[in-house]
């Protein structure tokens, strides 16, 4: 009898041969967690649709952040729900707005030791739940959005974001953020650029999280699922207009877009393992139909093997345990 010279599960073969073969490894420094903070609660409060996911406190959300640094995480991401929206999103950029004063009470407990990162858009704040200023017509006003973006930006810079991340997918957002925060003096703040960011069904848990007063869609401004040439487009533009990071949103179905943006992109390229993809696992976790510990890794392990640099993702801190 003849045998093939070439056997390739001779590397499948025991734990450590598997190791040792691994193409693609896990890190806790390629997680950034994201944590929300809500301003009118007194007790961190469960996220339904996201099972051991909380809206935060003041007091709370120090506390994790603190976590995140124990566990050697990469980073910490910084929504904010406030007690009052208008159409303007007003506390958006109000030096005393929640998430001013987040930034600042996480900058005070973790230092330099991760990087604090903070969602740039208005969403969470106007009270039509979109990412930018409405014109009469109900339109997105893409230049009056940016002004507004500009002075977000040198806010949180203020507060003591590292990073910002602009998500709202306005054109020339990144070059106008860029420009506000180096007038500002603050040349080292980095930008994250949400540069491929989809109009996903698997955004559905966040809105909750952030209590979104959504209504209608963002399909005028976030890509069409359909199409993946626009966001190497996308890219480029961000990283000519100053992006020191670029994102792609979703993650798991969205692979492709991860791999095509990590071979042409100069700058470390993000994804977000959204809140969809979190509560799908967890779901069918809860089921009995899927090994949940397996199936963190490996969602997590394909974002990185697609090209990821970093991922986003509500299970970080539980990852970086596992590993």
């Amino acid at each position: 009898m003849s045998f093939p010279l070439d056997r390739p599960r001779r590397l499948r073969t025991t734990p450590a041969m598997r190791r040792l073969a691994a193409e693609t490894r896990l890190h806790p420094a390629d997680f950034i967690l994201p944590l929300f903070v809500k301003e009118t609660i007194t007790e961190p409060a469960p996220i339904t649709s996201m099972p051991g996911v909380l809206q935060h406190t003041l007091a709370s959300v120090r506390k994790a952040a603190a976590e995140a640094v124990a566990e050697g995480l990469g980073g910490i991401m910084l929504f904010a729900v406030p007690a009052e929206k208008d159409a303007r999103g007003t506390t958006g950029t109000d030096p005393d707005g929640i998430l001013q004063r987040t930034l600042a009470e996480v900058r005070d407990e973790v230092g330099d030791r991760i990087v604090v990162m903070s969602d740039l858009c208005l969403d969470e704040f106007t009270d039509h739940g979109h990412c930018g200023v409405i014109r009469e017509d109900g339109t997105v006003d893409n230049d009056a959005t940016l002004e507004r973006y500009a002075e977000m930006a040198v806010r949180q810079a203020a507060a003591g974001a590292h990073m910002v991340g602009p998500s709202g997918m306005m054109d020339g957002q990144v070059a106008v953020i860029r420009r506000a925060l180096d007038e500002s003096g603050f040349q080292d703040t980095a930008i994250l650029a949400y540069s491929a960011k989809y109009a996903s069904a698997f955004f559905g848990p966040f809105r909750e999280a952030v209590e979104s007063s959504l209504e209608g869609d963002r399909r005028t401004y976030q890509q069409d699922p359909a199409n993946a040439r626009e966001s190497l487009r996308e890219v480029r533009l961000d990283i000519e207009e100053g992006a020191d990071m670029v994102m792609v949103k979703p993650a798991l179905s969205y692979l492709d877009i991860v791999r095509q943006v990590a071979d042409i992109s100069e700058v470390p390229v993000a994804a977000y393992q959204v809140s969809g993809e979190y509560a799908m696992v967890e779901a069918a976790a809860a089921a009995g139909w899927l090994d949940r510990e397996r199936t963190i890794l490996e969602t997590l392990t394909s974002v990185r093997r697609a090209g990821a640099t970093s991922v986003l993702t509500y299970w970080a801190v539980e990852a970086a345990r596992m590993l």
